[in-house]
């Protein structure tokens, strides 16, 4: 009885949500928006840097997820599912930008899309730098990742900002739990690197 209370405290799972979004409802995607929308918002900031472009690939990743979630056969969690899917959209936004050679913000606005749900990011969640890198600190970190490889950039994040499992990251990079422990290994003596006239390299290895 008390975890059937608690349950409906914490709401419907992530593949409750699922199975009534594969039944029709719509109102169920609209809570898996409600559920992530910071969080990818607030990777696509890491990796992108500048806020309206985390927006607009923060809206384009969860029209992504409208369009397929249908096809999600639960092999893995919908948490890790949606990671890799922001994970891509980020890459493929610095690949596209670099290739344009585009340095300014994207507009916001853009054509209605009729095969997909209506944008609808928050914005009242944490939109600026200011909010999301809150200190000096922070910031250092973060101007130290740009100068990572891509690679090395991907599995700092996943691991030491947004706290991800090894599991987590190994099923997102589709490497094993090994390889994974090296790779952040690695990545985290280039860090430290970087950063080694600036912080006490122990504080990052």
């Amino acid at each position: 009885m008390l975890l059937m209370l608690l349950s409906m405290v914490a709401g419907p799972s992530d593949s409750e949500l699922v199975r009534r979004f594969k039944g029709g409802d719509r109102r169920a995607y609209e809570e898996i928006v409600r559920r992530y929308q910071h969080k990818v918002f607030s990777v696509c900031l890491r990796w992108l840097r500048q806020p309206a472009i985390a927006e607009e690939v923060a809206q384009d990743v969860f029209i992504a997820l409208f369009r397929r979630l249908a096809d999600f056969r639960g092999d893995s969690q919908l948490s890790t599912w949606i990671f890799r899917v922001a994970v891509n959209h980020c890459k493929n936004n610095n690949m596209y930008r670099h290739r344009r050679a585009e340095h300014r913000h994207e507009p916001l606005e853009g054509p209605e899309r009729d095969d997909g749900p209506r944008r609808q990011i928050a914005g009242n969640g944490v939109a600026a730098d200011s909010q999301v890198f809150t200190s000096e600190a922070e910031k250092l970190v973060q101007d130290a990742l740009e100068k990572l490889d891509e690679e090395q950039r991907t599995i700092i994040i996943m691991r030491d900002v947004e706290d991800l499992s090894y599991e987590e990251i190994a099923d997102i990079l589709e490497i094993n739990r090994g390889t994974v422990k090296s790779r952040i290994h690695r990545a985290r003596a280039a860090l430290a690197l970087i950063l080694a006239d600036k912080v006490n390299p122990q504080d990052i290895l």
